[in-house]
């Protein structure tokens, strides 16, 4: 299989998460399993799923989730769910639920922060973690935001910010700008994968406003904005592959500045790729992905008191 073609799941689960559904993806049939995250908040799974169902022709079950809200879960209307804490609180359900045992946690983007704060409540369940265009930090990756805004120009910047400030963010102007920022920092394809359109096609408006802001360039109002954990990063035991993008809108600062606050971490930055290497330099990353898990094949994890 091609990664980023869509494959059927080998097996499909409702999981109850307090009353609420969540669908679950399952690919393989390893004993090794590893549960992935997908990035949003509020994106449907469809990119991460399709592109990393591909692990599972390496002897490994991947399993991945709709994340409450999303794609063919269920969509409760209540801004009060919409927290780190509840969906960590997912993640475990999830785990349970299906008996998956110890696992590899692979986050991507939003879910390396959902996946650091997993690793930090329950980090008896995680053999590895591979933390893929990520950061241990928002108000840095807010940073950075406005470093690559900045490259747009002083008169482009003043009017995203007057269409923020107005709350006028549809505007066509601004949005040209957005589409700009997206295909240099976000995915550098011309064509964006099918998979990937899907995913942003079916946002949920609601949940990434809530927990980030209106836009990837603008995340300054969810309530995520405050969240940093750099100084638990000596908690985390686990092995762990720090990945990044050169043009990534979370980028080598951030990245560099996580995988030097965790232990036993390593780091690899994709020259040519921005925030999606799984698309933008595949064989590069596969061979970096499968190289760490098979090295961590049958690793006992990390016990803690």
């Amino acid at each position: 299989m091609q990664p980023g073609l869509e494959r059927a799941a080998d097996e499909t689960f409702r999981v109850d998460v307090k009353g609420q559904e969540v669908a679950v993806y399952s690919f393989g049939s390893g004993d090794e399993v590893i549960l992935c995250l997908n990035g949003g908040p509020g994106l449907p799974c469809d990119y991460l799923r399709d592109s990393h169902s591909v692990l599972a022709d390496h002897g490994y079950r991947v399993v991945i989730h709709d994340q409450l809200g999303t794609g063919q879960s269920d969509r409760p209307n209540d801004k009060n769910l919409w927290t780190i804490a509840r969906y960590v609180e997912e993640v475990e359900i999830v785990r349970s639920t299906l008996d998956l045992g110890n696992v590899h946690l692979l986050g991507q983007s939003w879910g390396t922060w959902l996946g650091l704060e997993y690793l930090l409540n329950f980090p008896n369940y995680v053999k590895t973690f591979i933390c893929a265009n990520g950061t241990a930090e928002v108000p840095l990756h807010l940073k950075d935001l406005e470093r690559l805004r900045s490259s747009l120009g002083h008169e482009t910047v003043s009017m995203m910010t007057r269409h923020e400030a107005e709350g006028t963010t549809d505007h066509p102007e601004y949005e040209a700008a957005i589409t700009i920022l997206n295909y240099r920092h976000v995915c550098r394809l011309q064509e964006w994968p099918a998979a990937l359109q899907r995913s942003m096609a079916g946002i949920n408006t609601d949940i990434y406003t809530t927990m980030y802001g209106p836009n990837e360039f603008s995340g300054d109002s969810g309530n995520l904005r405050d969240w940093d954990r750099r100084a638990d990063l000596h908690r985390v035991l686990q092995p762990t592959l720090v990945l990044c993008g050169y043009y990534d809108e979370l980028g080598p600062i951030s990245a560099g500045r996580l995988m030097r606050g965790l232990p036993n971490a390593e780091l690899k930055i994709f020259p040519n790729s921005s925030h999606m290497p799984f698309f933008e330099e595949p064989e590069e990353y596969w061979a970096v992905v499968t190289g760490f898990l098979n090295k961590h094949r049958g690793i006992e994890p990390v016990k803690f008191n």
